[in-house]
């Protein structure tokens, strides 16, 4: 009789074993880190200290070529998704950094946010930054953000690398504040929940020749998720770099 009642556990073990499937996503908790806003901000979100670029019709006519709402970008232009490029802007010699907003067509209240890490040790783990600045608190959805709108990030020491974050509906227009504990979808893979490595990119670079411009699309919804388009449109915006 004992032996037929483990026979008839193993084989239950067995049994929910095979049917239990691997996490297509793993929550990125940042539980180490300190946030802060680069400058003060009214109760629509828009930043106080703009400064301001023209953007021209003719990029954001390409950008509603290249990124249009709702089309699946890895399919249009797989190339964009076939580079171990990141957004992550590597410091050489005393900069000054920029970013102009560009466009949005997401619809969630996102946020646009940078950190910094040594170049020569790049972030494995959420444990890796120890502090996210909010640079854009509204760049989503009925964002106050026009475009050409810039903000200074402040000038950084050769050595050191700027990566950016979107956080995933993090302004509350309701009460005029932001969620630190909002999802994060930054532009270091690694740093993304989801399990696939082809599926953890969320920040695409993309060559506007014309103006010599690299632009920065964010897609800000999970990769698994069926509801994700995949158009790297949600949030657009582009770095300038001067010495």
């Amino acid at each position: 009789m004992k032996t037929k009642n483990y026979l008839l556990l193993f084989f239950t073990l067995l049994m929910f074993s095979a049917c239990k499937k691997d996490p297509k996503t793993v929550p990125v908790k940042f539980t180490s880190t300190t946030y802060q806003e680069l400058n003060s901000f009214d109760n629509t979100g828009k930043p106080a200290n703009l400064l301001k670029d023209t953007i021209s019709p003719s990029m954001l006519q390409f950008i509603d070529t290249t990124l249009p709402d709702g089309v699946n970008l890895t399919t249009t232009h797989p190339e964009l998704f076939s580079s171990s490029a990141i957004a992550d802007i590597a410091i050489t010699q005393p900069s000054d950094v920029y970013i102009t907003f560009v466009t949005e067509d997401g619809g969630s209240k996102n946020s646009i946010a940078f950190y910094t890490y040594p170049t020569n040790k790049p972030p494995t783990n959420a444990k890796d930054i120890q502090l996210i600045t909010y640079v854009f608190p509204n760049a989503g959805s009925q964002t106050p953000l026009r475009p050409g709108d810039k903000a200074k990030l402040g000038n950084f020491t050769a050595g050191t690398s700027i990566g950016f974050v979107l956080m995933q509906d993090a302004w509350n227009s309701t009460t005029g504040s932001l969620n630190n504990d909002a999802v994060h979808f930054c532009s270091n893979d690694a740093l993304n929940p989801e399990v696939d490595p082809n599926l953890k990119k969320h920040a695409v670079l993309i060559n506007y020749a014309p103006e010599n411009k690299i632009l920065v699309g964010f897609e800000d919804l999970d990769r698994t998720n069926g509801g994700c388009d995949n158009d790297f449109n949600d949030v657009v915006f582009y770095a300038t770099v001067t010495h």
